[in-house]
């Protein structure tokens, strides 16, 4: 009796300690499957992020919907600073707009930028498909038909991909996965040839980037034109970050912060991002905020000027 004492006392002491260790962690979420490139920079930004605040820091994958059930989990979850949200911001600007938006702006607070990739139009080496001309003929060939890839419905690559539609007059097919992952598996396959999506993928897959949705054309590929060039002049960019709940106290908001912008600045997270071919760029609080607004403001009109109906 008295050795069954001590393990029911062992057993309690055990249970009690396990409660705090799991109050202790500040979980990540992440709207999309393991080894997506959301995932990859949420894994590179874990370990300092961590360390930043102090406190452990646990990955949760979420994916759906286009990172749509991950904010909608961030959105139910309660504003203590426990629970934050690493996404690209695209699918979270434009979902609001759409009907029957499962969430809204109003639903998150963001904390900081982290990154802004290049979206660029890619495709495989052998697929015939070199130049923007060449993707437009291929749609008019088979209205309807031709088909390409995006990560879901919703998501800065779609609109993008939605845009061309509508300025060039044509009509595509489009196939939504839940990641690039499953994308570059369809590929391989030959199942599709069209992609859009952030361009540290051409490189990690030896693609052909076609066109680049961008200002200007990037270092990275500077013998690949702008769709600007090409006589479309549409830019996007997808850029991740940080969000918290809404209601968030002031100062776990802060602390927060300071722990992005820490962990964004060590020779780690500069060094993972590199080799992802992911541009850092950090926004703090103030100036994220007032970006993500007014990319929130620039989709609505998107969605009204194109009378898109994202699906």
């Amino acid at each position: 009796m008295r050795h069954a004492g001590i393990a029911a006392a062992f057993a309690c002491l055990v249970a009690s300690l396990q409660p705090a260790a799991a109050q202790n962690a500040v979980t990540m979420i992440v709207g999309y499957p393991p080894g997506g490139a959301s995932d990859l920079m949420a894994r590179i930004l874990q370990p300092e992020l961590a360390t930043a605040l102090g406190r452990q820091v646990v990955i949760k994958n979420a994916p759906g919907a286009n990172g749509t059930v991950g904010a909608m989990e961030l959105a139910r979850a309660r504003p203590d600073g426990e629970t934050v949200l690493f996404a690209p911001g695209g699918s979270l600007v434009l979902t609001p707009h759409t009907r029957g938006a499962p969430f809204q702006q109003s639903d998150f607070t963001p904390v900081c930028q982290i990154s802004a990739a290049h979206v660029v139009m890619m495709t495989q080496q052998d697929s015939g498909l070199r130049t923007l001309r060449d993707v437009i003929a291929r749609a008019r060939e088979n209205p309807g038909g031709f088909a390409y890839a995006s990560t879901g419905p919703g998501g800065t690559p779609h609109i993008s991909m939605i845009s061309l539609e509508r300025l060039a007059g044509i009509e595509m097919n489009h196939i939504p996965f839940k990641g690039s992952g499953e994308v570059m598996q369809a590929m391989a396959g030959k199942q599709l040839s069209l992609f859009t999506d952030q361009g540290n993928l051409v490189r990690q897959y030896n693609l052909h980037p076609i066109a680049l949705f961008s200002e200007q054309r990037a270092s990275e590929f500077p013998d690949t034109p702008t769709m600007r060039e090409l006589g479309f002049d549409m830019t996007f960019t997808i850029w991740s970050g940080l969000y918290a709940p809404a209601g968030t106290p002031e100062p776990v908001l802060d602390r927060l912060e300071e722990a992005c912008a820490k962990s964004v600045a060590t020779a780690s997270v500069i060094e993972g991002f590199r080799r992802m071919d992911m541009p850092l760029q950090l926004r703090r609080r103030v100036e994220f905020t007032a970006y993500n607004k007014a990319e929130y403001d620039r989709f609505g009109e998107l969605v009204r000027s194109y009378n898109l109906q994202v699906q």
